[in-house]
């Protein structure tokens, strides 16, 4: 009698611990979620701070570039200024990019 006993608490026991960790589960979900999307808007915003910074970097020296041909030879302003214009327009695109990208990112928060 005295063993039924003991094996009866024995696994009264055991399913009380099982069932505590069973409804521990949701929460333990869920602090992994809020850790993903610390994670993703983390990454977002790096992201889209590199592309600004080397998009900033890229334009800098491509005015710089520019203005210096134009000083050696003011004759080729207009041969400069198009293309000058073009570059500096596709390194905005791909800063843009990473904007766009970014709110993605964040949207999935």
């Amino acid at each position: 009698m005295k063993t039924k006993n003991i094996l009866s608490l024995l696994v009264g026991t055991t399913l009380m611990l099982l069932a505590s960790v069973a409804f521990a589960q949701d929460s333990a979900i869920e602090a992994v979620k809020a850790s993903q999307a610390g994670l993703i808007a983390i990454g977002a915003g790096l992201g889209l701070g590199l592309a600004a910074f080397g998009g900033g970097l890229g334009q800098g020296r491509a005015a710089a570039a520019a203005l210096e041909g134009i000083a050696r030879n003011p004759d080729a302003a207009g041969k400069l200024f198009t293309p000058m214009i073009l570059g500096l327009a596709l390194i905005e695109s791909l800063v843009i990019y990473s904007l766009i990208i970014a709110f993605l990112l964040v949207g999935k928060i």
